[in-house]
């Protein structure tokens, strides 16, 4: 055969394998997803914002992040459907209340699935990742008995405060705390009361609530912002020692409870909340999962309950001293590391720890 007749016979047959394989496949394009807080700029939202993005990059999913900087649920929900106008294939965001669900539902109908974080309205066609709210509010109110002395000894009066109330999962909480305080005949609760959402104002009103009721024994706070708050107060007022207590386990908190300023702070696992949602989207859309997320559903992203003394884990998590927590809550590296549990265990099997969504105000 000659060498013309060679190549010829060569090219034909490379001819017949790429018609058999079909044309060479492109390169995938990485999913699209949106990620929307309802304010930026909160230490504890930024928490939740690094566990998306170590999900984003561990997925290798394009992820854009946003949300208000004042808080307003409509500039929020602008923000949304920007992102599914720009072709987003799924959003994960918090939802702070029932005037989004029309417009996010619309988006769900579209056909974007949607997941709901921190803060949910049972309105929306979509799953939500967060605590179970009414419960961590007994705990967080029994833990408080405790500290005075337990439901038969605690006496004086209990100031409740909750930042944004109307919020679905802040008045779960606050109903769970004012059900524990009930149980002790002697406490008498102040509030609850308005204490505002940013950092200057939250520092006002508890230091109002203090100087109406300088007898106060315990306050206690609803929010991310309430811990430092009142370990600052309690600092500028040594010689009116009060019991400290709130929520999310941000840097600032965390300093406050090892000054001995504050008691205890519940965190609602931040990294969780950002990371499952986006694990969640990833899996429907890639078909990994076959789950219609429309169908709502709750998964709990766990309780953790520390003071200066203690750190409680859920899920099994390997135990942390308080120093330990203090690095990875300032560490979105040191967080990830520590939470690859919890990415193997039920970030990985969430199909499989789907609740009903009523679950989540137990």
């Amino acid at each position: 055969m000659s060498k013309t007749m060679r190549l010829t016979a060569l090219s034909g047959a490379v001819a017949l394998t790429v018609a058999a394989l079909g044309a060479p496949v492109a390169a995938q394009e990485p999913i699209k997803l949106g990620f929307v807080t309802h304010v930026l700029g909160n230490p504890f939202i930024q928490q939740i914002v690094d566990g998306a993005e170590a999900a984003a990059a561990d997925l290798g999913i394009e992820l854009q992040v946003t949300g208000p900087e004042d808080g307003s649920a409509e500039s929020q929900l602008a923000l949304i459907q920007g992102l599914a106008d720009s072709g987003v294939q799924g959003i994960a965001t918090s939802v702070p209340g029932a005037t989004l669900a029309e417009p996010l539902n619309a988006i769900i109908d579209s056909g974007i699935p949607i997941v709901q974080f921190n803060l949910l309205d049972t309105g929306v066609k979509a799953p939500y990742v967060g605590e179970r709210s009414t419960n961590s509010g007994r705990m967080l109110g029994m833990a408080v008995i405790e500290k005075m002395g337990g439901a038969e000894a605690a006496e004086g009066k209990v100031a409740v405060g909750n930042c944004f109330p109307g919020f679905p999962v802040l008045e779960n909480r606050q109903a769970g705390v004012l059900e524990a305080l009930a149980t002790a005949p002697g406490i008498t609760v102040v509030g609850p009361s308005d204490v505002k959402a940013t950092t200057t104002d939250n520092y006002a009103a508890w230091e109002a609530i203090l100087t109406a009721n300088p007898d106060i024994k315990a306050m206690i706070g609803l929010c991310a912002f309430d811990v430092n708050s009142l370990g600052q107060l309690q600092a500028a007022n040594p010689d009116i020692p009060f019991i400290s207590a709130g929520y999310d386990l941000t840097a600032e908190n965390l300093t406050q409870l090892k000054e001995g300023n504050a008691y205890i702070s519940l965190g609602q696992t931040p990294f969780m909340q950002g990371y499952l949602p986006i694990r969640m989207l990833h899996d429907v859309i890639t078909g990994a999962v076959d789950v219609d997320l429309s169908a709502g559903g709750f998964v709990d992203a766990g309780t953790e309950i520390v003071t200066a003394d203690s750190v409680t884990e859920p899920y099994g998590l390997p135990a942390l001293s308080f120093d330990e927590l203090l690095a990875i809550s300032a560490d979105p590296a040191g967080a990830r590391a520590y939470y690859q549990p919890l990415i193997d265990g039920v970030i990985s099997n969430w199909a499989s720890a789907l609740e009903p969504i009523e679950n989540e105000a137990q």
